[in-house]
């Protein structure tokens, strides 16, 4: 073979940013068992390829094949997950006519960006709730499985499904000439059968999850920020689709007549919650859904409308009103035992920026043994991978962030992550 057809078969050989995997053996000095709610002091776990094969009382010997990592002055727990964000964007003042000037792979580059600065934030998992730009996090988690980038482990809704005229009408507030009538592709629906559709179409796409927007929301150009939005038969029907294809169900919902249509259909979990009423909390509790809370946003959205010119006008007055509301909601929910799990929304703040949720829902009244737990544990259930993510036991993946002190006593540390191993891989350890 000649130099030439050499240099040519080097060009195409498959190319690979990750880190390849060895075996480990971590010393903790505090190990958080997320399902006691309990601190170890002193463990050894040992890591073969991408699992977690042991988890031991005591600082044990290497064996000659393992690369000791040393964590004695850290509290060591599983890998972070955030049930909301949104990685193909993030929210500024100019975010509203970048669709104009920038091309999916335009947003397709910048979004690795917000990747990895959401792994290097402990979280090795998220669920992507609805793309900004259309095939960007269904290509984004297949870019990170493939070792071509770096990022959390995502779980993709694609595009989010919603009314015309919705929150998640891509076409909402263009001049009429621009509007058209977007279907179940564009993730537009009206009626039971175009939301059935939409489902498939979803599932056809690669999606591995299904967000709907049942009521109003703060960021879209449109009126209203809570009124309901889907039907109760037209939920049913995405339900009864989506269990066909095993999707696990999100809704966006702020009103509470939303919720409540969307929880007796039987979705998985509301996120926002924000005009979340008795019933709404009586029903969530009976159907066993899960509360995502996103009060990070909800903060975010709220300092920014009183700053002149961030947001459109139709959306400035939606923010002042919903955005401040979020935190108190997470406290009732919380103290009447709806279940939790962590969400922040990243994306309509900066990406990066997620663990001060932990902050918000302790000064609300949870524990912030708990926070970590609803970032783990409960995540995993959420996702229905509890028996490979959530805690750190023999035979799950070897997902591990550590901090540096003790969150338990500080949780404000929970964002600053000073060590981050995903799928047996390092990325952080500082």
């Amino acid at each position: 073979m000649n130099k030439k057809n050499i240099f040519g078969l080097i060009l195409f050989i498959p190319f690979s940013l990750q880190v390849y995997a060895e075996n480990y053996l971590i010393h903790a000095g505090k190990l958080l068992d997320v399902k006691k709610l309990k601190v170890n002091q002193n463990y050894s776990i040992r890591i073969k390829d991408n699992k977690i094969t042991a988890v031991e009382k005591g600082f044990i010997k290497p064996k000659s094949d393992e690369k000791l990592i040393d964590l004695k002055n850290k509290t060591v727990m599983p890998g972070l997950m955030d049930m909301h964000v949104h990685l193909s964007g993030e929210i500024n003042k100019t975010s509203y006519s970048e669709r104009f000037f920038l091309n999916n792979a335009d947003a397709a580059f910048r979004s690795t960006v917000f990747a990895r600065k959401t792994l290097e934030a402990g979280f090795t998992t998220v669920r992507d709730l609805g793309e900004l730009f259309k095939g960007v996090p269904i290509s984004l988690r297949k870019a990170i499985d493939k070792g071509y980038v770096i990022g959390p482990r995502i779980y993709a809704a694609g595009k989010s499904i919603a009314t015309t005229g919705g929150h998640a009408d891509p076409t909402n507030g263009v001049r009429h000439e621009l509007m058209g009538d977007p279907g179940p592709e564009q993730g537009v629906v009206n009626g039971p059968d175009e939301a059935m559709k939409a489902v498939r179409q979803r599932y056809k796409e690669g999606a591995d999850v299904i967000k709907l927007t049942v009521t109003g929301g703060v960021l879209s150009l449109a009126k209203s920020g809570s009124n309901p939005q889907f039907t109760q038969e037209e939920l049913e029907a995405v339900v009864k689709a989506a269990k066909d294809y095993d999707f696990v169900v999100a809704v966006h919902a702020h009103g509470a007549e939303g919720m409540k249509r969307a929880v007796r259909a039987g979705v998985d979990s509301v996120e926002h919650g924000t005009y979340m009423d008795k019933e709404t909390i009586r029903l969530m509790k009976k159907h066993g859904t899960y509360y995502v809370p996103t009060i990070t946003a909800g903060k975010w959205v709220g300092e920014k409308a009183a700053e002149e010119g961030y947001y459109p006008k139709v959306v400035q007055p939606k923010a002042a009103a919903i955005g401040p509301k979020i935190q108190s909601t997470f406290k009732k929910a919380y103290k009447k035992g709806v279940k939790i799990a962590f969400g922040t929304d990243a994306g309509v703040f900066p990406h990066g920026l997620n663990g001060r949720e932990f902050r918000y829902m302790v000064e609300a009244g949870m524990s912030a043994f708990e926070t970590i737990q609803s970032a783990t544990l409960n995540t995993a259930k959420l996702l229905r991978i509890e028996d490979k993510l959530g805690t750190i036991e023999n035979g799950k993946l070897a997902d591990i962030v550590a901090v540096d002190g003790d969150p338990l006593k500080n949780i404000s540390l929970m964002e600053n992550v000073s060590f981050v191993m995903k799928d047996g891989k390092v990325y952080v350890n500082k």
